[in-house]
């Protein structure tokens, strides 16, 4: 394993990642790490909005509705006006 050494790091910055680090009950080296790893990594493809909405939701349960039939026949936009 690598190992990184970062001078010259702002006390402010240092104060931020041990708090986000405590927060997330890991290691300021950790918390570190996880940051490197996130930032690097490859942007996972897109599976859509209705997909990922599914998936959110699937704990919930699904409804299932019960559509009427059409009372009128559909018919095409007027696209005269």
């Amino acid at each position: 394993m690598a190992a990184v050494s970062i001078r010259d790091l702002d006390d402010d910055v240092k104060e931020r990642l041990r708090i986000r680090a405590a927060r997330h009950g890991r290691s300021m080296e950790a918390e570190i790490r996880a940051i490197l790893a996130d930032a690097v990594s490859e942007p996972r493809p897109s599976q859509g909005l209705f997909t990922t909405l599914l998936e959110r939701f699937a704990s919930i349960g699904g409804t299932d509705l019960d559509l009427p039939p059409r009372a009128t026949r559909p018919r095409a936009a007027d696209l005269t006006t």
